[in-house]
């Protein structure tokens, strides 16, 4: 029930991270993925690995390129699409709420929201007609929970309506077969943590805070992805599912 044989998935944020091991593990279990990131030859790289891997330069805050990435997946498979991951994002952290410019906190919620639910839009104007689906948004345990000290108000506030979206959508689409649920990671080793996982004292507070007193390891992510984009959860809509070494149980 966690094969994707046959199947389409699009992935944003493929080039690296979570992304590209969202790819990886999509493409191992059957699944043609198409990539979108701006790092194209990261993902060309990619591609010259993963046999099933189409990647797209795609800058997800461009609603025109989002476009163009949907219709490279349409043309794979004659305009199904079966999964969807909304992985692309960045973050403003760490600083203060009262010093970080406006301007910027806009631009994350640009890209880590409101990118999403364009895409989500164009890819569930496929799924809906077809009658099944599955849509996994990348939230984050600051989905959940704030992030201060570790303050990144843009982040949090985009990550936070990521899970308000999730439920709304899956309640509209609820009665369609097309499933919306949001996928909430702790702290695994990616760009968006690396600096904080370098650094000593950042390391110790993740540890600290985490009640299993480490960060996760990318393959501890696979079996819920997995879960989420395929049959094993046909029944689950609406939901988030937290892999965060219990740091949102505190």
């Amino acid at each position: 029930m966690l094969r994707l044989d046959g199947r389409v998935a699009i992935v944003t944020g493929a080039s690296g991270g979570l992304g590209e091991r969202f790819a990886r593990v999509l493409h191992a279990a059957g699944a043609t993925v198409v990539g979108g990131a701006r790092r194209l030859d990261r993902m060309e790289a990619l591609a010259g690995e993963l046999e099933r891997f189409v990647p797209v330069a795609c800058d997800v805050a461009v609603d025109d390129d989002l476009a163009r990435l949907v219709t490279a997946a349409d043309e794979v498979a004659g305009g199904r699409i079966d999964v969807l991951v909304n992985n692309a994002g960045i973050s403003d952290g760490p600083q203060p709420a009262l010093d970080e410019d406006p301007a910027e906190f806009r631009r994350v919620v640009d890209v880590d929201l409101n990118a999403l639910f364009v895409l989500t839009r164009l890819v569930a104007a496929r799924m809906v007609p077809a009658g099944a689906g599955s849509i996994v948004n990348i939230s984050s345990v600051h989905g959940l929970v704030a992030a201060a000290p570790n303050s990144q108000a843009g982040y949090v506030a985009a990550k936070s309506a990521v899970v308000g979206l999730t439920r709304e959508l899956a309640c509209q689409w609820a009665t369609t077969g097309v499933r919306v649920n949001a996928l909430a990671p702790g702290y695994f080793a990616s760009e968006l943590t690396e600096a904080m996982l370098d650094d000593e004292g950042g390391r110790r507070w993740i540890e600290r805070n985490t009640p299993m007193r480490r960060p996760g390891a990318m393959h501890e992510l696979d079996g819920a992805l997995l879960f989420l984009a395929g049959d094993a959860s046909t029944y689950v809509t609406g939901q988030v599912l937290a892999v965060d070494g219990g740091f949102t149980a505190r």
